[in-house]
């Protein structure tokens, strides 16, 4: 007798999650919907290191020194590394809050405000929060229905309040926040190096060659080194510029979103709570502080959902297979026998007695 089994499907909290993200790998890399930019950044930093290493670096290990590839192997393989660290990692994002959890913070908030009346805006939703001494103010947050906490901001492209929000980077395909800043900061600071690196020897490239065949033979020689110049030089100055602008915001324990904002400069006048007033020790929090764990638990396992009906146990399909004993009675007193409230017409006819053997013999 042959048993069906129907399988349940394991469902990960990665393919619940609200917001604008995709997950691969089964939710252990994360970064946004609109990854066009990101493929872009890939091929213009594969195709130019490629084109590099195939034909200049070949050139200038023989003629100047072998170390020339090794240390532009070692700023692509970091620049590399850093830029998958920031694209496929959680940002830090912060769960949206349950049911539950938001009709509680309605009521409280309902509590506090009182009953607005018709026709009037209702206040705005804030808290204050004292942080150094300075009263920092926490948002409502009317998607994820919680309040913010300081320096966490919601992102518009993923959908999604991150923690210690800086920017949302097309160019990584995902936000920067408080878990993938740090990487993010060294990508940039690894990728102006290797840009650097690649448009010096290329023009050291043609100029050693210029001196044996000439300046318009070279080129026509090597396409590939002035499609690389081309490239490096206009990727040069964005990516310097930017690195150094971050440079400064890490120095001062700052993130772009407030530095657009003018949270701490401006009109406002309010010290940043967050500065050490040191650089050393800003540059020290940011980039070698403690990195927090993701909350969200992309993997973690949500209660099983049946594709079907409830397969059997192994005891239940066993104990079918086996014949059933019939049910224990009680032994019931005279007084307590149940009564018998069939009717007569109910009640089967009684059978005819069999005639005895030997008068049936007597009659053949």
């Amino acid at each position: 007798m042959s048993v069906m089994v129907v399988r349940k499907k394991v469902t990960r909290k990665w393919e619940k999650l609200p917001g604008r993200n995709t997950f691969c790998c089964d939710g252990r890399v994360m970064m946004a919907r609109q990854k066009g930019i990101f493929y872009l950044t890939l091929f213009l930093i594969l195709g130019t290191c490629t084109l590099f290493f195939a034909f200049e670096c070949r050139y200038l290990a023989v003629q100047l020194s072998p170390a020339i590839p090794v240390f532009a192997a070692m700023l692509f393989l970091f620049s590399m590394a850093t830029l998958l660290r920031t694209s496929f990692s959680d940002p830090g994002v912060i769960p949206r809050a349950l049911p539950d959890e938001a009709a509680f913070i309605e009521m409280e908030i309902e509590a506090t405000n009182g009953a607005v009346p018709q026709g009037q805006r209702p206040p705005p939703r804030i808290k204050n929060f004292q942080i150094n001494n300075q009263i920092v103010k926490l948002k409502y947050c009317y998607t994820c229905k919680i309040f913010r906490p300081p320096r966490a901001s919601h992102c518009s492209i993923c959908d999604n309040c991150v923690e210690r929000f800086d920017h949302h980077c097309p160019w990584v395909g995902n936000c920067v926040g408080k878990r993938n800043y740090r990487y993010f900061y060294l990508f940039i600071l690894s990728l102006s190096l290797l840009t650097i690196y690649v448009f010096a020897f290329n023009i050291v490239y043609v100029a050693l060659k210029s001196l044996k065949i000439g300046f318009l033979e070279t080129l026509k020689e090597t396409p590939g080194t002035v499609l690389e110049v081309l490239i490096c030089f206009f990727t040069l100055w964005s990516v310097v510029g930017l690195t150094g602008f971050h440079t400064f915001l890490v120095a001062l324990n700052q993130t772009t979103n407030e530095d657009i904002k003018g949270s701490w400069t401006g009109k406002n006048r309010v010290q940043n709570p967050y500065s050490h007033g040191n650089i050393v020790k800003n540059c020290c929090e940011v980039l070698c502080g403690p990195l927090p764990p993701s909350v969200l638990d992309r993997r973690g396992i949500l209660p099983l959902e049946e594709s079907g009906s409830r397969p059997p146990s192994t005891q239940e399909t066993n104990s079918s297979l086996l014949p059933q004993s019939p049910a224990p009675t009680e032994h019931l007193n005279s007084n307590e026998m149940p009564e018998d409230n069939s009717t007569p017409e109910e009640m089967p006819p009684p059978e005819p007695p069999e005639p005895p053997q030997d008068a049936a013999e007597a009659e053949k």
